[in-house]
């Protein structure tokens, strides 16, 4: 992370749902956040290629990649860099098995808010400095 702030890279195909994640991180009073958005996991893949992403808030039902794999495949191009997986179900399992392949963190959309979403971001980063990860 840099003075300028926390960097995020949301991966999710609706642009209502990015905007409104934007909404709430702007929201935020005690982290200055910087979100960019990619709507297919190809596109978050090739931005992260550029580095200097601290996070990414990731969906797990896109039009390029469905469920558990697009988590697995993005952990796979970028094992050191946080990641919380966003999905629109409460599926447990699906939150279990993410988490046990290493995400930092699973939240459900239609539950999320400014507070829980920042707290649930600064966790999954105090959890990779604990690692000693150095990220993507």
């Amino acid at each position: 992370m840099s003075d300028a702030g926390i960097r995020i890279l949301l991966i999710e195909d609706s642009p209502l749902q990015a905007r409104l994640i934007e909404e709430m991180l702007s929201e935020v009073q005690s982290a200055r956040y910087h979100l960019e958005w990619a709507d297919r996991l190809s596109k978050g893949l090739e931005r992260l290629r550029g580095g200097r992403v601290d996070l990414v808030l990731l969906d797990l039902t896109l039009p390029d990649s469905w469920g558990l794999d697009t988590f697995i495949r993005l952990r796979a191009a970028h094992p050191a860099l946080p990641v919380v997986v966003l999905t629109g179900a409460g599926d447990e399992k699906v939150f279990r098995e993410a988490g046990r392949r290493g995400a930092q963190g699973c939240m459900v959309k239609d539950q999320l808010n400014s507070a829980s979403l920042d707290r649930c971001i600064r966790t999954a980063l105090a959890r990779r400095r604990r690692s000693g990860d150095t990220g993507g």
